[in-house]
């Protein structure tokens, strides 16, 4: 039987890990391409815009790297310090932001062929989902999030969340169980 080279994706190299904490550029070049689709996919779906997401992902980083150096395993990813990360770059944007309705104007000038119904009809469809998820409890929201929009594993939510994989499993039921309720209330 040959082994696999390829590490799981549940798994961190700590060597890369410390590496990067001693502020070696291709190290963290590297943490930043394996993670990079991740933040921006968290933050993009918490923000709705793609360039604001493309912003804040790179502020993620640019702050992740200037901070590299005081980081510390602690039983947990380092994924799970970048998310940490990003969500309060989240929460500033909206401090700062002002949630503004229509259609963004660089859009319709790029691309002048899209179907503007088409567009209005996914946006109802995705607030309608963010809503739903929005009426599930803190921990539920954050398992969901972290399962289908980030594609995380078991042992990634539970290292984030600070759980057993189990608990994770359980949490992630019962949240598909009340989510599925709550959709079901909204088409009636």
């Amino acid at each position: 039987m040959v082994e696999s080279t390829v590490a799981p994706l549940c798994l961190e190299p700590s060597e890369l890990i410390e590496q990067a904490t001693g502020c070696d550029p291709e190290a963290f070049g590297q943490i930043y391409q394996r993670y990079e689709r991740r933040i921006y996919r968290y933050i993009y779906y918490r923000v709705g815009s793609p360039y604001d997401a493309e912003d804040l992902t790179e502020q993620v980083f640019l702050n992740a790297w200037r901070a590299i150096g005081r980081y510390q395993q602690r039983g947990r990813p380092i994924l799970a310090w970048l998310f940490r990360m990003a969500h309060n770059l989240v929460i500033d944007y909206y401090r700062t932001q002002k949630k503004e309705a229509g259609l963004d104007e660089e859009l319709v000038a790029e691309k002048p062929s899209f179907n503007p119904g088409y567009l209005v009809e996914l946006q109802e469809e995705f607030d309608e989902l963010h809503e739903a998820i929005d009426r599930l409890n803190a921990e539920q929201q954050r398992v969901i999030r972290l399962r289908f929009v980030e594609g995380m594993c078991y042992p990634e939510v539970a290292a984030i969340l600070g759980k057993r994989e189990g608990a994770v499993r359980v949490l992630q039921h019962r949240a598909l169980i009340a989510l599925r309720r709550i959709l079901t209330e909204q088409q009636r």
